[in-house]
């Protein structure tokens, strides 16, 4: 196999939080030695996620075997994933803000289970599965429940019909009335904002398409939005 050197578009910032989270991980379980130390592991864990290179990949390129490239990218993502904020959190945050957008997204993957932004994700919520509607979504997550605690203004598409009035949704049909539809071209440009923050997830490649067990997807993906909220 031949080896090449490459690079990660991502900060070094992203790099250092990891290596920091990971150095404090091995002190807390007393590990004396290692193949690779932790900043290395960390730049093993981001070229998995951000550029999704594969575990063999990988294991050629640091010269440490497959089952040891993902023991160590199980941990980074373990350690990150601890990290991530909550929906409480997200709401402290949110309540400085006048308003915040809503949305879902599909992740890719090919297993079946039974750029900065100048907007900032603030919270990730569990991974569902695909065919889980939105509205769905958010009430099981208890989004509607923790907007309306706050009080907080919240815009998203239609599909979070009836989620309650702190949600503001387009209005639907297709012969509107002239002030509807200025309604709901002013809802649309403020809420593109948020397809460009929901965007920054797709920038990490791996989870264009994931190859993993989906018990792991929420993980990965808290993982990836630590590692934004550390860049940035």
């Amino acid at each position: 196999m031949l080896v090449y050197p490459s690079s990660i578009d991502l900060s070094s910032s992203a790099l250092r939080h990891l290596t920091e989270e990971l150095a404090v991980r091995q002190r807390e379980i007393g590990t004396r030695w290692r193949r690779l130390p932790a900043g290395r592991q960390a730049l093993l864990a981001l070229a998995h996620l951000r550029c999704g290179d594969t575990y063999a990949q990988l294991a050629a390129g640091f010269g440490i075997g497959v089952a040891t490239v993902y023991r160590y990218i199980r941990e980074a993502i373990g350690v990150l994933a601890a990290r991530a904020p909550t929906l409480a959190t997200a709401m402290d945050t949110a309540r400085t803000k006048a308003f915040v957008i809503l949305d879902g997204t599909l992740l890719p993957i090919d297993r079946i289970a039974a750029d900065t932004p100048y907007y900032r994700l603030l919270w990730a919520s569990p991974a569902l599965p695909g065919a889980t509607h939105d509205l769905t979504a958010v009430r099981s997550h208890g989004i509607v429940d923790a907007l309306a605690a706050v009080g907080l203004k919240c815009w998203a598409d239609k599909a979070y019909q009836g989620a309650g009035r702190h949600i503001r949704v387009p209005f639907r049909g297709r012969r509107l009335k002239r002030w509807k539809r200025r309604h709901n071209s002013s809802h649309a440009k403020i809420r593109c904002v948020g397809e460009q923050a929901m965007a920054v997830l797709k920038g990490w490649r791996l989870l264009r398409k994931l190859r993993c067990s989906t018990n792991r997807i929420t993980d990965i993906v808290k993982a990836v939005l630590v590692l934004h909220h550390a860049s940035t």
